[in-house]
């Protein structure tokens, strides 16, 4: 209840303040809302009505303050005391206050009474625990309202003031208190996880202030490592791969794969597996999930292992002159050495994946070895085939064996790529390819390393030994042809009558012989043709001289294999054959 100001006859008021003076006024104060306030008013010698004013208005009458429960006059009335009296200072009771003598016209001083209201306590929007992801900037708002006058707000990391906050205020409906939002910027590179930040207001009220905190977790992806035990390790033994990771939220699940295949088996953050080569290639990879996703990692294991092929080189048939390239490819850890050789040979080609062989021979055909070296762990090799198409070439021992009176064979064995169209025997005037004629029959016969062409004589009578045998084998690049001699077996000498017939017909054997060499040399010039061997049947025979296997041929048996092609030889008389053997030895005639 509040009361107006009431007024005494001026007469009264005249007496009382001949003798009455105000010893004790109201002061102006500053007090914190919920304190106990005094508002002191001593008027000695007066005795009249005290009246309390706030804001213009009476309060109550004398003592009687009934309309303010908090409100009391204290003092002793007889001494003149009127001391306002307030209990639990409240925001209304910021206010304007005089005490004043009615009788005595006195009114002392106005007092200002300053009620100061505290912030409530700080908030800071989303705590205790601020959650955010790695690589987020962090933003932490804190109000602190209802203070009166408005709160001012620091952050505090680790007992430093954090600068660069935003402040605002606002003024509440009543006009005297406020609220206040203070917005602190934190960059990603500035944040912790783990970190508290403390938001602490302060005013008049609370000088000291009131705060409140979070706590940041920086929440992210797995922080994973990945190790192989031990490293290197030879192929065969035992690896041990350990997944460690850190992950905010904590990790939920593992996974484990190999060359991108599934490892379904292992499912927690070890595994242990017997190695071997494939997993210097491919890699052992361990994905680790959280909340927030997965993180892959994967490692190769740096394995030991012997040669393995990788790319396997191929047999070739190349034609005579053409270049010949094989492929060898091969895998090993550590580092491995190549060597190409040709089978027989220790001669080393290449220590390269190619092998190139320019303008290949006869001689280049073979077997060749790939061979890989790993140092201290294996080796390997492989072994390929070189095929070269050319004339025919054949290699028979030119002096064979037979029994008189029994079954004789002779062989020409013949090696040919492609393989032979032909293949004749020629001695004296009889050309036979095949099948049977007289004493005489011819076989052919194909092996893994070539053609066997075998004549054989039912019956061997002397003349045999005596007789020449031409083996001549054609295919689409060419020809050849050697000469074989039937040898008897136990080595009989000849009848008396054979050599004196042998030794009267050498003259004329060297004559005829002479001739037939200027005949053959001549007709090479002219036509540069191969020699030919005719037959009455005119089966031509081609001679190909052989290079690389020159050193089993002698100067005789050249220069028979000529006299063979280039003519065909007469009957010779025994006296003629017996002049022969006189001038050449080494030529024997029937």
């Amino acid at each position: 209840m509040e009361f107006t100001t009431h007024y005494f006859p001026l007469e009264h008021a005249v007496e009382e303040q001949d003798c009455a003076m105000f010893s004790q006024q109201p002061q102006d104060l500053v007090v914190v809302a919920g304190q106990l306030v005094t508002l002191p008013c001593s008027i000695p010698g007066y005795n009249g009505v005290v009246l309390w004013i706030k804001n213009g208005l009476a309060l109550g009458v004398g003592r009687d303050l009934s309309g303010y429960p908090r409100y009391t006059v204290t003092g002793n009335h007889g001494s003149g005391e009127h001391h306002l009296q307030i209990q639990h200072v409240e925001l209304t009771d910021d206010a304007v206050f005089e005490c004043q003598a009615v009788q005595a016209a006195m009114r002392s001083r106005p007092a200002r009474l300053t009620v100061l209201v505290p912030p409530e306590d700080p908030v800071i929007s989303g705590g205790p625990v601020v959650s955010l992801r790695a690589g987020d900037p962090l933003n932490l708002t804190c109000h602190a309202d209802n203070a009166k006058p408005a709160a001012s707000i620091i952050w505090i990391r680790n007992g430093e003031v954090l600068n660069g906050a935003m402040y605002s205020k606002t003024l509440l409906r009543d006009g005297k208190r406020e609220s206040t939002v203070s917005t602190l910027y934190l960059s990603p590179s500035n944040i912790e996880t783990g970190q508290q930040i403390i938001c602490k207001a302060s005013n008049k009220a609370v000088p000291n202030g009131k705060e409140t905190s979070v706590t940041i977790d920086i929440q992210h992806l797995p922080l994973v490592n990945l190790s192989v035990e031990p490293q290197p390790v030879l192929e065969g033994n035992l690896v041990k791969f350990h997944c460690s990771a850190k992950a905010n939220p904590p990790v939920t699940h593992y996974r484990w794969a190999k060359g991108g295949s599934i490892i379904k088996e292992v499912s927690g953050d070890t595994y242990e597996v017997i190695v071997d080569h494939s997993f210097f290639t491919e890699p052992v990879s361990c994905e680790v999930t959280n909340p927030l996703g997965s993180t892959n990692i994967s490692r190769n294991v740096d394995v030991y292992f012997g040669p393995r092929m990788a790319a396997e080189p191929q047999s070739l048939q190349v034609d005579l002159g053409s270049d010949a390239v094989f492929n060898c490819a091969w895998t090993g850890n550590p580092s491995l050495t190549i060597v190409w050789m040709k089978r027989g040979s220790g001669v080393v080609l290449s220590n390269e994946n190619l092998l190139t062989l320019k303008s290949v021979r006869q001689e280049d055909a073979g077997k060749y070895v790939c061979r890989a070296v790993v140092p201290r762990v294996g080796a390997g090799e492989k072994e390929v085939s070189l095929t070269v198409n050319g004339p025919p070439t054949i290699s028979s021992t030119q002096t064979q064996q037979a029994l008189h009176g029994e079954k004789g064979q002779i062989k020409c064995f013949i090696r040919s790529t492609p393989p032979p169209d032909r293949i004749a025997w020629s001695w004296k005037e009889t050309v036979l390819e095949s099948g049977t004629s007289g004493r005489y029959t011819v076989e052919t016969v194909n092996t893994e390393e070539g053609v066997i062409s075998t004549l054989t004589m039912s019956n061997i009578v002397p003349a045999d030994f005596q007789t020449i045998y031409n083996c001549t084998a054609w295919n689409s690049f060419g020809s050849d042809t050697e000469i074989i001699r039937l040898k008897e077996q136990g080595g009989k000498s000849l009848p008396v009558a054979v050599i004196i017939g042998i030794a009267v017909g050498a003259f004329v054997a060297v004559i005829v012989l002479m001739g037939t060499i200027g005949a053959f040399c001549c007709t090479r010039s002219q036509r540069n043709l191969k020699g030919v061997v005719s037959a009455k049947n005119d089966i031509r025979v081609e001679i190909v001289h052989k290079d690389h296997n020159a050193a089993r041929e002698n100067e005789e048996h050249t220069s028979m294999k000529q006299l063979m092609v280039s003519v065909s030889l007469p009957l010779l008389s025994s006296t003629s054959v017996l002049d022969l053997m006189q001038f050449a030895p080494g030529l024997v005639y029937l």
